[in-house]
């Protein structure tokens, strides 16, 4: 199918879309309501440049008819200047349709759960997974996402344990995704007397999150148990058992929630958390065979990989997926970690454009 052809296909089904969004009684039906919106936003982008595209061609053919009618030199001067104008802009619009074109992950509209933990590096690393939780929550507010806490165990030292926090707005899994990994820590401790540099590190898991409709959890199949709330001055710890523990199992996914202030939102909380991790083993399980085909630098899926490295004698981060090295870690570490996702965004798109074309 030519490219013309596929975008007079999608233009079919944005109209199709569009009828269907107004009519009446739609609204009583959220969930259709909500795929068709998101779909005619999708859609809606792709005929947008489609309409663009279809412009630039038709001033691109009648440049060419004027080239090989004209006579006049004058004229087919013009006809020269303005085809050297529009093959660019061609170009460039064809690139960009093409991206568009590439299917969407469904799952990159969610939002998500973000969990970070500290690995190597004793009290170090759970300072780092203070700074990593700051960051993350200072591009959150940037993003105008929303962000809850689910649960968190802070550090002896400062910072914390492990953290999972719970964010919606749009398109959250999509564009945080990519942070999923372990990330690295390179600076002098503040316990460190002789100003030696260590290295610790943090693991990130980016997890969509997964509604009852996706991941059905049985009764049956999980244990609860209760306990005291405890931690280094949390913000509701108490005497009472308002701790949840929940463990799944099948899967032998346990999930712990204590920071809610009841033993019911700790519970909602921890379901939530597990429906996400339960749905993401199974998604992982699925990317790591699709990764042994593609071979993606980018989304292995494999969360024991070493993405990234936060060098703080020398400013500098360094993005080991696709060699992007940046001398602004104190910006990024106030959130600004935009130019990295699109960057990590891009590489991956060209991966999948040159999938799609059989390079």
């Amino acid at each position: 199918m030519s490219l013309i052809d596929k975008l007079q296909a999608i233009w079919v089904r944005h109209q199709e879309v569009n009828d269907l969004l107004v009519q009446p009684g739609l609204a009583s039906d959220h969930k259709r309501f909500v795929r068709l919106h998101r779909e005619f936003k999708d859609l809606d982008l792709v005929v947008q440049a489609r309409d663009r595209y279809l412009v630039l061609s038709g001033r691109k053919t009648e440049a060419r008819d004027i080239i090989s009618k004209e006579k006049d030199p004058e004229m087919r001067e013009m006809a020269f200047s303005e085809l050297e104008d529009i093959e660019p802009l061609l170009d460039k619009i064809e690139i960009e349709i093409q991206q568009l074109l590439i299917p969407k992950d469904p799952e990159d509209a969610k939002d998500a759960v973000l969990e970070v933990r500290a690995g190597t590096g004793g009290d170090e690393a759970g300072l780092f997974v203070g700074d990593l939780i700051r960051m993350y929550l200072r591009f959150i507010e940037d993003k105008g996402w929303t962000a809850e806490w689910l649960s968190a165990t802070e550090g002896s030292a400062g910072g914390y344990k492990e953290a999972s926090i719970q964010i919606r707005g749009n398109d959250v899994y999509g564009v945080l995704k990519y942070e999923s990994g372990v990330h690295r820590v390179q600076r002098v401790p503040s316990t460190e007397s002789q100003g030696r540099v260590h290295t610790s590190a943090a693991s990130v898991a980016v997890l969509p999150e997964a509604d009852e409709l996706e991941v059905n959890i049985n009764d049956v199949d999980i244990r609860k148990d209760t306990f005291r709330s405890s931690g280094a001055g949390g913000q509701h710890v108490n005497k009472t058992e308002s701790g949840v523990r929940l463990t799944h199992f099948p899967t032998g996914i346990v999930v712990e929630c204590q920071d809610g202030r009841s033993q019911h939102q700790n519970y909602d909380r921890a379901l939530t958390v597990l429906r996400a991790r339960i749905w993401d083993k199974a998604r992982l399980e699925r990317d790591m065979a699709v990764a042994e085909r593609r071979k993606t630098i980018v989304s292995t899926g494999d969360r024991s990989a070493k993405i990234r490295t936060y060098n703080f004698p020398q400013g500098r981060l360094t993005e080991h997926r696709i060699g992007l090295t940046l001398y602004n870690l104190p910006e990024v570490l106030n959130g600004q970690i935009d130019k990295i996702l699109d960057e990590l965004r891009l590489a991956e798109s060209a991966e999948r454009m040159k999938e799609g074309t059989g390079e």
